[in-house]
């Protein structure tokens, strides 16, 4: 199966990273084709809403953003990975998501998804608007979801090493069949 892992933490070492890289390991083992797109380390502009994408042009942005559209169709299943700073995907991630919009009509095509996301509090108040959002966007797209994880108290970076979270990002990518 070719997976699409999008990544947005700027940190290198993040938490979220982790279980981007826990979640992938499981999948390589399987057998699958991931491309990991990191959003924090490429050039991908915010979209400004011209349409000149919805007119039958290109995006007026020659960025990163083109990688993304090679992996994302074929892919059968897109793993949103992010850190939660403020109520929802961390704008590095957005602006990507953000994006789609260039791709909306052929989006919708049976796919599944995964959510990843990391934070500081242990409460779950902060991470429904996040999970929302990722909701809302499956039921537009008709895409399935796969599984949600949303590792909570990690204060430090690398601090999810010393949970039970990498071990399930890593099962999660095993049981792709």
């Amino acid at each position: 199966m070719k997976i699409l892992v999008l990544t947005g933490s700027p940190r290198k070492k993040s938490n979220s990273n982790i279980l981007a890289d826990e979640f992938i390991r499981g999948a390589s083992e399987n057998g699958h084709d991931i491309f990991r797109f990191d959003a924090a380390r490429s050039d991908v502009h915010p979209c400004v809403g011209c349409n000149s994408c919805k007119k039958d042009g290109p995006c007026i942005f020659k960025d990163d953003f083109q990688k993304i559209r090679e992996h994302i169709l074929p892919a059968r299943m897109v793993v949103f990975v992010s850190p939660l700073y403020w109520f929802g995907f961390c704008t590095q991630l957005k602006t990507v998501i953000d994006r789609f919009y260039a791709l909306d009509k052929k989006l919708h095509a049976p796919k599944e998804a995964i959510l990843l996301s990391t934070h500081l509090n242990t409460a779950e108040e902060p991470n429904i608007p996040l999970a929302m959002t990722y909701q809302a966007m499956l039921a537009y797209l008709g895409w399935s979801n796969r599984g949600i994880i949303q590792a909570g108290g990690l204060e430090e970076a690398g601090s999810i090493t010393a949970t039970g979270f990498p071990r399930e990002a890593y099962e999660l990518g095993k049981s792709i069949a």
